[in-house]
């Protein structure tokens, strides 16, 4: 299927939500073409040592929100890999913070290449982190089954 109908599958539960979400709960809100939106409620068992949300948890919602956005133009028969994330974390994360959303969107799509970007704000759009992403487009083979 079209990567924009794969993602709505996964929203509406039609498909199983992916093995990610049994260490991060995190859901995935919106997609229309070359836009996806995720969320997430900090717990305090995303913490790192000093008492904030890990910085992995933010870079695994913004390179999900970024790669998804980037899936959302795919035709059926073609799929994604990142090749790169850069993150700027711009603001500590607790359980104070409340729900955070995760918006991707693409900057550019060639026929090989994809860039994306993606914002972590809070609920009141304040921004905490930014990201970068390249991604690798390429044929999926067909299944032989």
């Amino acid at each position: 299927m079209a990567g924009i109908d794969f993602l709505r599958a996964l929203q509406t539960g039609r498909l199983p939500r992916p093995p990610i979400n049994h260490a991060i709960d995190f859901t995935l809100d919106e997609v229309e073409p070359g836009r996806a939106v995720f969320s997430l409620t900090p717990q305090e068992e995303h913490y790192n040592p000093i008492g904030s949300v890990h910085g992995g948890v933010f870079a695994t919602l913004l390179d999900s929100a970024a790669g998804c956005a980037v899936q959302s133009t795919l035709p059926q028969g073609m799929a994604y890999t990142s090749l790169d994330l850069t993150v700027k974390f711009l603001r500590r994360i607790t359980v104070d913070t409340g729900t955070v959303r995760a918006i991707g969107t693409v900057v550019s799509k060639g026929r090989q290449t994809a860039l994306a970007q993606a914002q972590l704000v809070d609920e009141t759009d304040r921004l905490l982190a930014h990201a970068t992403s390249s991604c690798l487009l390429f044929p999926v083979p067909p299944s032989k089954g």
